[in-house]
């Protein structure tokens, strides 16, 4: 059975060679598996292209992609899926947290018959903001989206050929691949895997780039317009009994004094909500216009080891 690694690489010359010869090591261990890779240059500033076309050189089954610009990592992933040639396609990180030695748990488990398997870290090793905001945006996401409500995900998957082929279809800009997967089915498992340290360098997602992944579920939900109405409706409500009750009062006690101050604090609460539901809103129309204006998921620059294929 053969299969497909697909691997975003950005900045990762020191690291993405010895990934790819670790996970072969791993291949070799195991029977009636074979392994190709599909490596995506998501734009590096280093040398990680000139690293990918050795790779390609010294194996055949090593595959490798140059984008024009950066696309980002889900996107960057979209690329390779298009590429693969596997019945089981295994998604990973460059940067040796993803490690290649976990992969066999990954296949043991898919052929108990799921269709994604999402590893799990026992312990994550990242730095306390991160953590941070990885539990808030894990938290968002559980109440956003139509998923299996014990099923956690990860960058590190495992799919099935039918998953992939399905998701490929997928032709919007703004794409966030674990939605698609859940979209596709809700057959899915978790293993728990060890979370290795980062070898080079520091984390490539900061904050701007988080919150960009985040918003992009945007594509995949209307929670937040629905949860937009419902503010609007309780705020209006509050707002006609609050008025009812000064008028009463006024009638009751002509003398009773007006309060500016905790007038302007319900008017800049209250402003401060509608322009927060005018910013969702104007997320989902700008993402629109982005779709509609075919704005590419991402531009393939050169090729290594790939032929006779259309860019689709």
């Amino acid at each position: 059975m053969l299969v497909s690694i697909v691997i975003p690489c950005y900045n990762s010359e020191h690291t993405i060679g010895k990934v790819v010869e670790l996970a072969i090591e791993e291949f070799n261990k195991l029977e009636n598996y074979e392994c190709e890779f599909v490596l995506v240059n998501d734009y590096s500033r280093d040398g990680t292209w000139k690293s990918i076309e050795t790779l390609a050189k010294q194996h055949s089954n090593v595959k490798g992609i140059n984008l024009a610009k950066n696309f980002g990592q889900h996107n960057a992933i979209m690329a390779a899926l298009n590429y693969t040639e596997g019945d089981l396609i295994i998604g990973m990180d460059d940067d040796m947290q993803n490690h290649p030695s976990q992969i066999p748990q990954f296949l043991d488990k898919i052929e108990e018959g799921y269709d994604i398997v999402f590893g799990v870290f026992k312990q994550r090793k990242f730095s306390a903001f991160k953590n941070l905001t990885g539990a808030v945006s894990r938290f968002l996401l559980w109440h956003l989206l139509d998923r299996p409500k014990d099923i956690q995900m990860s960058s590190f998957w495992c799919c099935r050929r039918y998953v992939r082929d399905e998701v490929i279809k997928y032709d919007g800009y703004n794409t966030f691949l674990q939605v698609l997967f859940f979209r596709t089915t809700h057959n899915i498992a978790n293993i728990e895997i060890e979370h290795f340290a980062r070898e080079v360098g520091t984390s490539n997602y900061n904050f701007r780039r988080g919150l960009n992944l985040f918003l992009s579920c945007l594509n995949f939900t209307v929670i937040p317009l629905r949860v937009s109405t419902f503010f609007g409706t309780i705020f209006s409500a509050a707002g006609f009994i609050g008025a009812v009750v000064v008028l009463i009062r006024k009638l009751i006690c002509p003398a009773t004094a007006i309060g500016w101050s905790s007038l302007m604090c319900a008017m800049l609460v209250l402003f401060g909500i509608v322009f927060l539901m005018l910013g969702i809103i104007g997320e989902y129309l700008g993402k629109l216009m982005l779709n509609v204006n075919k704005t590419p998921q991402y531009v393939i620059r050169d090729k290594a080891n790939i032929t006779g294929k259309e860019d689709l």
